[in-house]
């Protein structure tokens, strides 16, 4: 059975940083990877993906600020969320493709002072 549980989420301020992990247990991380978010009446949309052979992709209002990468020894993948602005405040969801795509179950970010 696939499970994707991400950690990580909190209140953080303005600036601040906070660091997201998605451990995945019943198959490899090595496959397609990625970091979602969905705030209040708004879609949900890709905020990052990385896929098998590391290539990574970001949408633009987080370029240069988050990066995401997996730990392959504990089949964990992360987002590392630097510059923190309110408007990133969002559920955040990893996914994981192969055949299907598997999501967790979510972790809150709200970024307010």
């Amino acid at each position: 059975q696939v499970q994707l549980v991400e950690s990580g989420g909190g209140l953080v301020q303005p600036g601040g940083s906070l660091r997201l992990s998605c451990a995945v247990s019943g198959i490899s991380a090595n496959y397609p990877m990625g970091w979602y978010r969905q705030a209040p009446g708004n879609q949900r949309d890709m905020v990052a993906t990385i896929g098998t052979f590391g290539a990574t992709n970001y949408a633009d209002p987080v370029k240069g600020r988050f990066t995401i990468f997996r730990d392959a020894a504990k089949n964990t993948l992360y987002l590392q969320m630097n510059s923190l602005k309110p408007e990133d405040t969002a559920v955040y969801y990893c996914q994981l493709r192969v055949a299907t795509a598997y999501w967790g179950q979510g972790t809150q970010v709200t970024v307010s002072s």
